[in-house]
């Protein structure tokens, strides 16, 4: 588990040089004197920049309920995996068997994605916003589908 979010980590460091890179070309100094820029034709029209979005839009939302909804599932699976007699790996034994802790550790786990994904928002990185939900979703959910599938050591 704890390598599926080393790699995870470390593929989003590597992807977001390409996922934030500048499409416009950096200006030229001010100094320099301008020189006419070439006449396009209107079929060759560079794309228009993808306007802003809101921070709640409904793609967020989705975002963010499927963020909640793997919270659960590892609620869920821990307890399930606890009470078959496994070892919790990530948290202490008794974080996870004091029930108010465990769900204010998931909690904050799910608030903690929506804070990124908002500070990344803010800076202007909206395909980086986008994916430390998904990849929130799918290691966590990951996690939850181990924890079922862990035999029983009763």
């Amino acid at each position: 588990m704890r390598r599926i979010a080393i790699l995870s980590f470390l593929a989003l460091i590597y992807f977001s040089g390409t996922l934030c890179a500048q499409q416009n070309p950096p200006m030229p100094p001010a100094s320099l004197p301008d020189k006419p820029q070439p006449q396009r034709s209107p079929d060759a029209q560079s794309p228009a920049p993808a306007p802003p979005h809101r921070f709640w839009d409904r793609q967020n939302a989705w975002l963010f309920a499927g963020v909640a909804a793997s919270r659960a599932l590892d609620f869920h699976s821990t307890g399930n995996m606890r009470r078959r007699g496994r070892e919790e790996i990530l948290l202490s034994n008794e974080a996870v068997d004091n029930k108010a802790a465990f769900v204010a550790i998931e909690a904050a786990g799910a608030l903690t994605s929506v804070g990124i994904s908002y500070l990344f928002h803010r800076t202007n990185h909206h395909k980086l916003e986008r994916w430390v939900s998904y990849i929130h979703i799918g290691v966590t959910t990951f996690g939850g589908v181990r924890n079922y599938c862990l035999k029983t050591r009763h």
